[in-house]
């Protein structure tokens, strides 16, 4: 009896700190437009204060939150959660999706046999742009992911 071979695995690595931001901004997400303190959103994901209090700097700056100081204080989303995707968030906090060894795959050269893998790391570039700019903060706060996405995920998990 021929035994089925295990689908390879490829794995694509997502950093602690985009992990980090994106789970932070579905927090604030699904907080109802509210403020909401670092200390919760560090307890509610498992994120830790220090760690997120960065991250939070990064999406501030990229006007994704809004803190407000004080006893009061916390943060929330500068836009409607349904406006802002995990595309956004990640680009706030890494630069651009994805960079090979630094470089961002439009500034690679390659010669010989390896010239078309540009094309290659930029196919994956729009496609990983794609998928994560159809989901919005929205669309993971309520757990009601794009049809499409959800289609994808179940393919990989079979």
């Amino acid at each position: 009896m021929v035994q089925p071979q295990p689908r390879p695995e490829m794995s694509l690595r997502i950093s602690a700190r985009t992990d980090y931001a994106v789970r932070a901004a579905a927090e604030l997400a699904a907080g109802a437009g509210g403020l909401v303190k670092g200390e919760q959103i560090s307890a509610a994901q498992g994120i830790p204060l220090k760690f997120l209090l960065n991250i939070m700097t990064d999406l501030r700056h990229a006007r994704i939150v809004r803190s407000h100081r004080g006893s009061e204080g916390g943060f929330q989303l500068a836009r409607a959660p349904e406006n802002i995707t995990v595309a956004d968030v990640i680009r706030a906090v890494e630069g651009s999706i994805p960079t090979i060894q630094n470089a961002h795959p439009d500034e690679l050269r390659y010669s010989g046999p390896a010239e078309a893998l540009r094309e290659v790391w930029l196919a994956v570039q729009a496609t990983l742009e794609s998928l994560l700019g159809a989901v919005s903060l929205a669309d993971l706060a309520s757990g009601s992911l794009p049809p499409s996405i959800r289609a994808m995920a179940a393919s990989v998990i079979c």
